[in-house]
C-alpha cells in the first residue's frame, strides 16, 4: 500500500510496498509518485501514466490494465495488479490517493506454465495432438487460398514395446526423448512434431510442393531414427514405420489426414516396418477388415472359438512318440479353422498376445495331465511363448499359477522361446530363463540358428534343448551348406549335452540324415501334422513311428 498527499508526493508505504519497490519508507516519502512507482506496459515497454496522480486529477477510483509491470528501484521488474482510489477530506475535495497492490508475476508464471502443459507433452516437450490439429487446420485455410498443398506423416516406432518392456519405463521414457530430439533436428522450423501418445508421432510437413519432398522428408527421419541411441548404458536400436497423405488429395481436414496417415502408417508395419508408406484409398478397405479382424479376435476369446491340435515330436533313435507340441488354431464360425500366420500378428498388435497366450498354456498344461491320467504319458508338452509374453514381468508367476491349477508336472511343459527373441537382451533373458527354470519346466530355443547367437551366450543360458530351425531342415540333401550347418548344429547341441530337436522333417532322406548325426528328436509332415486332442490319444495308441 502507498498512499500520497495532494500533490502526489508519498506519506506513507507499508512493508510489502517497500519491498516489492525496493525504496525504504523513510527515503520515499516526500518524494514524487513517479519516482517510486515507475510503471511499463509489458507488450511494449512504453511507460504508463502513474495512476495514482490519475486518481488526483479525475477524483475516481482506477484499475491498472492488464500486463503492468512495475520497475524496481534496482531495476528488476516485477508483473503488478492494483486499485488505486482517491482519498477525500471532511469537505469532501481530493485530499491524497492510495494505491493498493500486489505481485502477480507467480501467478502469471503459473497461468503461462499451464497454457504450455494444456498444448504439449509432459514428457518429450513436443506439442501434443491439440496444437498439431489446430495448425493443421491453419495449414489447409491457407493452403486452400494459396493452393499450397502439405503432408502429415504419422510415426509408429518399431520394436519400441520390446525395449520398453525388457529395460523398464525410465529407459523407454528416455529413448522416447532422444526420438523427439531427432526429429525436431530432422524438420524444419515452419514444421510440427507432436508425439501423439505412446510410441506414435505426428509431423506435420508445411509448403510440401509434392510426393517428392514428402518422402525425402519421411527417408531422412528412418536414416536419423535408425542409428544407435545411447540410453543408460544400452546401444538401443529402433526404427519406424511411416504413413504419409497429402493435402488436397487425401483429405482437407484435420481428422481426414491424420485418419489417413494412419492408415498408410498400418499397410507400412505390413509391408516389413521401417519403411515410409503413402496412403492410397483402398487402404481404407484394409483398415475396415483390420478393425473387424479385432472384433472378431476379442468375440474369438470370449466365445472360446480357440482350439488346440498336437503335433508328434518322435524320438528318431526308437521311433516313440516322446512329445507333442502345441499348436493353436482359431475356429472361426464363417471361415473355418483359420491358421495362426493369419492372426498372431494381429494380436499381437491389437494387445491380445498375453490373454492368448496363457489360455493355450493353460489348455495345453491341462490335456497333458488328461493324457497322463489315461496313461498316455509324453515327455514333453512343448509350447510357443511369444516375445511380447517371454519380456511380462508376471511371465514367470503366469506359469506357475498354470502348473499349479492343472497339477501337471513342470519337467513336463516344455517352453519354447525364439532365438531371436532371448538375443534382445542375454542379461534380462537370462533372468527370466533362470526364473522359469526355478519352476522345473524345461527351455528350449526355437529357431535355433536364425538368430547369430554365438556359443558364449548360448552356454550362459540355462536350456534344456535347440529346436534347428526347418529352413536348415528341409534344405538338407540339396546343394548349398544346409547339410554342414544342420551336422554343426547337432554337435555344438551334443557337446552342450542339449536335446537337439529337429522341425519340419517332410522326408525319409532327412530324417534318416538327422538320425545318423545324432539328433535326439524329430518333428514334421513326415512323422504327422497337427491333431486334435482326440486323434492324437487314438495316435498315441499305435505302434511306434519308423524314423
Amino acid at each position: 500500500m502507498v498512499s500520497v498527499d495532494a500533490r502526489g508526493r508519498i506519506e506513507f508505504m507499508n512493508d510489502a510496498a517497500s519491498k516489492l519497490t525496493g525504496w525504504h519508507p523513510a527515503e520515499a516519502a516526500g518524494r514524487p509518485a513517479t519516482d517510486v512507482v515507475r510503471l511499463l506496459c509489458k507488450s511494449t515497454l512504453e511507460p504508463l501514466a502513474n495512476p495514482l496522480n490519475v486518481v488526483l486529477e479525475r477524483g475516481t477510483p482506477l484499475r491498472l490494465p492488464v500486463g503492468t509491470v512495475l520497475v524496481r528501484r534496482d531495476g528488476s521488474e516485477a508483473a503488478i495488479e492494483d486499485s488505486t482510489a482517491p482519498i477525500h477530506d471532511h469537505t469532501g475535495a481530493v485530499a491524497g490517493a492510495v494505491m493498493v497492490f500486489h505481485d502477480v508475476t507467480s501467478a502469471q508464471q503459473l497461468v503461462l506454465q499451464m497454457t504450455h502443459l494444456a498444448s504439449h507433452d509432459v514428457l518429450t516437450d513436443l506439442p501434443n495432438r491439440a496444437m498439431l490439429e489446430d495448425r493443421i487446420k491453419q495449414a489447409v485455410a491457407y493452403g486452400e487460398r494459396n493452393d499450397a498443398p502439405f503432408a502429415v506423416l504419422y510415426l509408429d516406432l518399431d520394436r519400441f514395446k520390446r525395449i520398453n518392456d525388457s529395460l523398464g519405463h525410465p529407459v523407454g521414457d528416455m529413448l522416447l526423448c532422444a526420438v523427439a530430439d531427432r526429429l525436431r533436428a530432422c524438420v524444419r522450423n515452419s514444421d510440427t512434431v507432436c508425439r501423439q501418445g505412446g510410441d506414435e508421432f505426428l509431423v506435420l510437413l508445411a509448403d510440401q510442393q509434392n510426393q517428392h519432398h514428402a518422402a525425402a522428408a519421411a527417408e531422412k527421419i528412418l536414416a536419423e531414427l535408425g542409428r544407435s541411441h545411447e540410453i543408460g548404458g544400452h546401444q538401443l536400436f529402433v526404427g519406424a514405420s511411416i504413413g504419409i497423405s497429402l493435402f488436397p488429395d487425401d483429405g482437407r481436414d484435420a481428422a481426414t489426414l491424420i485418419k489417413n496417415a494412419d492408415t498408410a502408417m498400418y499397410r507400412a508395419k505390413a509391408n516389413g516396418r521401417n519403411i515410409a508408406q503413402f496412403y492410397k484409398h483402398d487402404m481404407n478397405l484394409l483398415a475396415v477388415e483390420r478393425q473387424h479382424l479385432e472384433a472378431d479376435l476379442r468375440r474369438a476369446l470370449e466365445r472360446d472359438e480357440f482350439a488346440l491340435h498336437y503335433q508328434v515330436k518322435v524320438e528318431l533313435a526308437s521311433g516313440r512318440i516322446s512329445g507333442a507340441e502345441a499348436l493353436l488354431r482359431w475356429e472361426h464360425p464363417e471361415q473355418g479353422i483359420v491358421p495362426p500366420d493369419r492372426f498372431l500378428s494381429a494380436a499381437e498388435d491389437f494387445g491380445l498376445i498375453a490373454p492368448l497366450g496363457r489360455w493355450v498354456l493353460k489348455e495345453a498344461c491341462a490335456q497333458a495331465k488328461r493324457w497322463q491320467d489315461e496313461g498316455l504319458a509324453l515327455d514333453t508338452m512343448a509350447v510357443n511363448v511369444s516375445a511380447q509374453e517371454f519380456r511380462r514381468r508376471d511371465f514367470a508367476d503366469c506359469v506357475r499359477a498354470v502348473l499349479q491349477e492343472t497339477g501337471l508336472d513342470p519337467a513336463c511343459l516344455e517352453l519354447e522361446i525364439s532365438e531371436s527373441s532371448l538375443m534382445r537382451d542375454v542379461e534380462s533373458s537370462n533372468t527370466i530363463l533362470s526364473s522359469l527354470k526355478e519352476l522345473g519346466v524345461r527351455l528350449a530355443v526355437d529357431d535355433f540358428g536364425t538368430g547369430y547367437s554365438s556359443l558364449s551366450c548360448l552356454t550362459r543360458f540355462p536350456l534344456d534343448a535347440l529346436k534347428i530351425d526347418r529352413s536348415f531342415v528341409s534344405a538338407i540333401g540339396a546343394p548349398g551348406d544346409a547339410n554342414v550347418i544342420t551336422s554343426v548344429a547337432i554337435a555344438m547341441g551334443g557337446a552342450l549335452k542339449y536335446r537337439i530337436i529337429a522341425q519340419g522333417v517332410e522326408a525319409l532322406v532327412q530324417a534318416d540324415f538327422l538320425k545318423a548325426r545324432g539328433c535326439t528328436e524329430g518333428q514334421g509332415f513326415f512323422f504327422g501334422e497337427a491333431l486334435t486332442a482326440a486323434e492324437f490319444s487314438r495316435r498315441m495308441c499305435r505302434a511306434p513311428l519308423r524314423p
